[in-house]
């Protein structure tokens, strides 16, 4: 069997630690191979535009293996997590596009970590496809990308041999994929015990921090947005609100639903949860308080959205978090 080439991107605003831990987990892979008496899986080039790339504001300067031009054939591209404006990823990285295309249609699979996404899909590749990337950019992802299915609840997302990661150290998780993908299952548990990852974590819904979008130019729908996470703990219903922008309900959901990407019920529910999220960090209030005080009566609703959004139950949350907060404090 030949071995798999890998072409790690360095591009020019990279997260570098993002490029390191690529090489180091296929190259530890071949380490590992070694040591059994086996093949090398693994052929790993970091790919640049130009011999010697700077990234991290100056700090690291990378010598890349080769130049993209100089590649003819790769397998497995990894691009690598973004820093800074998203928005300028892909113009700035313009090089690597064709590069990118080109590779895929010639049957390389491409894998993006965390905001790397972002450039997987400037190259258009994800249009009407679906991805994940971090939570905190989910919204911005959106609102560039409309015509690509985020799935940003999800650590990992694989579609037509595109990869995408979760919010920052997610990216471990994807790289032990590609390894259980390209060698065995054996390999990657190896490989996830010498780095001390976990496996086990598929969704990023405990980590999300709702933020509802508003940079759009909607005017009566962001005050709208602000209403609901001002007054949330009342009463608060969808002909209220349209009745007070002075719309129609039928144009006031089609323009929120346009701008938020979510249903009015959604994005109240979503405000309610995060700030129950918060009292259960702080673990002064009881859940019935808790659960009154973001404007839920009915316990077992309260429970069940809870459970949908976050990806666990208000009890191990607390427990999870609230521990976190009390050592942190300490």
């Amino acid at each position: 069997m030949p071995k798999t080439h890998i072409s790690i991107l360095a591009l020019k605003n990279a997260n570098y630690s993002s490029i390191v831990d690529s090489r180091s987990v296929f190259k530890k892979v071949n380490e590992l191979l070694k040591v059994q008496g086996k093949k090398e899986a693994f052929d790993i080039q970091i790919i640049g535009e130009r011999p010697e790339v700077v990234i991290e504001d100056g700090l690291v300067a990378i010598t890349v293996d080769v130049l993209s031009n100089e590649i003819d054939k790769t397998d497995l591209i990894i691009i690598p997590a973004l820093r800074g404006d998203m928005l300028s990823a892909g113009q700035n990285n313009r090089f690597f596009v064709d590069f990118i295309i080109k590779q895929y249609k010639g049957n390389a699979e491409v894998a993006s970590l965390c905001t790397g996404a972002f450039m997987l899909a400037f190259t258009g590749l994800l249009k009407d496809k679906k991805c994940t990337t971090h939570w905190q950019y989910a919204n911005e992802f959106r609102f560039f990308y409309p015509d690509i299915n985020l799935v940003d609840s999800k650590i990992v997302v694989e579609q037509n041999g595109l990869y995408s990661s979760g919010g920052s150290n997610a990216y471990w998780n994807l790289l032990l994929f590609l390894v259980e993908k390209y060698v065995n299952r054996e390999m990657a548990i190896l490989i996830a015990k010498y780095f001390v990852v976990n496996m086990d974590k598929v969704v990023q819904t405990p980590f999300i921090v709702f933020n509802g979008l508003k940079e759009h130019n909607d005017k009566e729908i962001r005050i709208a947005q602000e209403f609901i996470e001002q007054h949330y703990f009342e009463k608060i219903t969808v002909d209220m609100l349209s009745e007070k922008l002075f719309l129609t309900r039928r144009t006031f959901e089609r323009r929120f639903k346009k701008c938020t990407h979510c249903t009015v019920l959604e994005y109240l529910q979503k405000v309610r949860i995060e700030a129950s999220k918060k009292e259960l960090e702080v673990g002064r209030k009881s859940v019935d308080e808790i659960m009154i005080g973001v404007g839920y009566f009915d316990s077992q609703t309260f429970r069940e959205l809870f459970k949908k959004v976050t990806g666990l139950t208000h009890l191990e949350y607390g427990q999870k978090y609230n521990k976190i907060s009390q050592e942190v404090k300490g």
